[in-house]
């Protein structure tokens, strides 16, 4: 898993080719989907996610709604966090890539190490993006990274969004926004997979069944990924 890298988003909606109506940059914390639909736009797909000139642009079709109304979300706090009296939380907004990659194998996970917050927990392959690199090749290298596996074709499936305050493994107490890219790749000649980036976010690899995808102890993915799968 990468280092983490901030990179200005903005949020493209179109309701047709070449039909852009609403631009916008996407406030700490906030998440594209619920943004829009406050903007009354209701969101039918993601088009895209490309970096254009050092910003990440979100791109969605949209149809005309009537815009929502809901107020601030509360933002939550890791359980058992001890907050210093003087201490305050740094924002820290982080954009990554992550794949849902199948194949004749069953469907690609990871082991989060000793370094992360949740070790022992599986995920996807994906991490942070490295500055002025594409969510597309952040897949293809974190993929190959984790796991030393080659994928074809990812499709892009979501992004998706998670604002809280915690810790990072440094100590450093974090306001910390992650804005996930998530892809579809299918693998067309697995192998017995091997973490070839040694002493960082993750511990082991393997692939699994689909059928046993559900018994594994998983991260916040795990409600999106049997939805993934399913489609």
């Amino acid at each position: 898993m990468s280092a983490p890298h901030s990179v200005p988003i903005a949020v493209v909606a179109a309701t047709g080719p070449g039909r852009e109506v609403d631009r916008f940059a996407l406030a700490h914390g906030a998440d594209p989907v619920r943004e829009l639909a406050r903007r009354g736009w209701a969101v039918l797909h993601v088009e895209s996610a490309d970096l254009v000139g050092g910003v990440m642009e979100l791109r969605y079709a949209v149809a005309a709604a009537t815009p929502t109304t809901a107020g601030a979300r509360a933002v939550p706090t890791d359980p058992g966090l001890v907050v210093g009296e003087d201490e305050r939380p740094e924002p820290y907004q982080r954009t990554a890539a992550y794949g849902v990659v199948t194949s004749v194998r069953g469907v690609l996970l990871t082991e989060l190490s000793e370094r992360t917050a949740a070790p022992g927990r599986w995920t996807l392959p994906g991490g942070g993006l490295d500055p002025g690199e594409s969510p597309l090749a952040a897949l293809h290298r974190e993929v190959w990274e984790e796991s030393g596996q080659r994928v074809d074709a990812p499709e892009l499936l979501e992004v998706t969004t998670s604002h809280w305050v915690g810790r990072a493994p440094s100590g450093r107490l974090e306001d910390f926004h992650a804005v996930r890219v998530v892809y579809a790749a299918w693998c067309p000649d697995p192998t017995d997979p091997v973490v070839h980036d040694v002493g960082g976010s993750t511990a082991s690899v393997r692939w699994v069944a689909r059928e046993e995808v559900g018994a594994c102890a998983l991260t916040g993915f795990a409600t999106s990924l049997t939805r993934w799968l399913s489609g």
